[in-house]
């Protein structure tokens, strides 16, 4: 029986090569996003097995239609994977514009849990999956991190409360919290800074889409009894930084 993957933020990025790591290993694909050009170019390459969603995961009205419209071999969902996520801006929270903690909120956690609620009596039913991609922002702070950061920790606990709240239901729930990966992510939270960018990775040996999406489907292919609460992974390459001290005078 083919198994089918619902998946927000697949136009880039670790949305994008899970949508791949799951279509070449025999599992439909349902991925969403806002650039339709992208889910498009996505289906042409992966065929029959994905199907395009284009809505704006801070949009409820345009979810909701774009989920109606499912055919009915795409409906069936026994994984989500909440990805669709962003960072705006690097500066620290006093110079940090509202308007971009308002986005943030609302892409990371508002739209995510939304969605969540809209699929959670499929996925019961189905004794289904649900991956969580919170950041190592959940768990440690860093200038500049505020917002962004609080988002990614209210990810992990909303991920820790679903698998209290789904205990006897079948359903397996995971967060998973990377470090360093080389995606837009960056040149979104820069606003296409490519000097930026090129500056962060430069002999980083950051990890790479593909790494997350290998690990989701670890996560996800495990056998029906393990559940897999949570994930924190770094490329070698980071650690965690000494504490500051600000000294006066």
């Amino acid at each position: 029986m083919t198994s089918t993957l619902f998946i927000t933020g697949a136009t880039a990025g670790f949305g994008q090569a899970t949508a791949r790591r799951f279509a070449v290993a025999g599992w439909r694909v349902v991925g969403t996003g806002r650039r339709a050009d992208r889910l498009e170019a996505l289906q042409a390459e992966l065929g029959e097995s994905f199907h395009p969603l284009a809505f704006d995961i801070t949009d409820e009205a345009a979810m909701d239609a774009a989920l109606a419209t499912l055919p009915a071999a795409f409906s069936e969902i026994d994984l989500l994977v909440n990805n669709a996520g962003l960072a705006l801006g690097t500066k620290p929270a006093q110079e940090s514009l509202l308007s971009d903690w308002k986005t943030t909120i609302a892409t990371n956690v508002t739209g995510l849990v939304a969605i969540t609620h809209r699929l959670l009596p499929k996925l019961i039913e189905r004794r289904g999956a649900i991956v969580d991609l919170a950041s190592i922002a959940a768990n440690w702070p860093y200038p500049g991190g505020n917002v962004y950061g609080g988002s990614k920790a209210f990810v992990q606990q909303f991920t820790r409360g679903l698998r209290a709240d789904l205990h006897g239901t079948g359903v397996r729930v995971t967060s998973i919290e990377p470090g360093l990966c080389e995606s837009e992510f960056t040149l979104v939270r820069t606003g296409g800074d490519q000097e930026a960018y090129d500056r962060l990775y430069k002999g980083a040996d950051a990890l790479q889409p593909e790494d997350i999406a290998e690990t989701i489907f670890w996560v996800a292919t495990l056998p029906k009894h393990v559940n897999v609460n949570q994930v924190e992974l770094m490329p070698v390459s980071q650690s965690w930084a000494p504490l500051r001290v600000h000294k006066a005078g």
